[in-house]
């Protein structure tokens, strides 16, 4: 499975099985790991092994279960984006691996014993990783001409970034998002506005690793 096939088979799940990742498997997950911290400057960390995130009332009233394994979004303060883009990264990375994930901002306890927060640094969130009770269910693609705006005709790679870029996890499938071709060809992203604006940077990350997979990284040029 390329990353282009994960992003279409890939679904947020929260009930998981007991069955530990494979020695390879987690191999595979910490170089991308070691590779995303040297690539964007942030501290993620995979935990492996570890029940407690997901074993009180926060992990049942978001109906999670069986999660032992989880990607610890560690970070310096203002790397929101940074940790969306390449924290889904990993997560297509995992479904290439046949693991699942969900991305989780609130509904998990906290274990400083697990991870290092550095001083300047603060805990995103978690992603969770194992092999699901379920593969998860689509939500309905809405359609992207209400998430962009371009001058002139519109290129097929431009089309097909969005189209991937909709297939996105984002905070409650807000998708509060959007996207502009500009008359030189690069393209802008930007978050729109809303009440619930906590973790919009990161879901821009998020998006923009879609639209980049999607369209081809080599025809994307990003506008200051």
């Amino acid at each position: 499975m390329t990353l282009q096939e994960a992003i279409v088979a890939r679904h947020s799940v929260r009930q998981y099985i007991d069955r530990p990742i494979e020695a390879d498997k987690t191999a595979r997950l910490q170089q991308a790991v070691a590779e995303a911290n040297e690539a964007a400057g942030l501290h993620l960390q995979l935990v492996t092994g570890e029940p407690r995130a997901f074993a009180g009332g926060m992990a049942k009233y978001g109906k999670f279960s069986g999660i032992s394994n989880y990607l610890a979004l560690v970070a310096r303060k203002g790397l929101d984006e940074q940790v969306g883009y390449h924290g889904e990264l990993i997560v297509l990375l995992a479904q290439t691996l046949g693991l699942n994930s969900c991305w989780v901002g609130l509904t998990f306890s906290k274990q400083p014993s697990s991870y290092c927060i550095a001083p300047g640094e603060k805990l995103y969130g978690v992603i969770s990783l194992g092999y699901g009770l379920n593969q998860g269910v689509p939500h309905p693609h809405k359609p992207i001409e209400g998430f962009y705006t371009a001058s002139g005709e519109v290129p097929q790679w431009f089309r097909d970034g969005m189209e991937a870029a909709l297939l996105a996890p984002t905070a409650m499938n807000m998708q509060k998002f959007g996207f502009e071709l500009l008359p030189d060809g690069s393209v802008r992203a930007h978050t729109r506005f809303s009440l619930i604006g906590t973790y919009l940077r990161i879901d821009l990350g998020i998006a923009k690793c879609h639209f980049e997979l999607g369209a081809g990284k080599g025809n994307v040029r990003w506008a200051d």
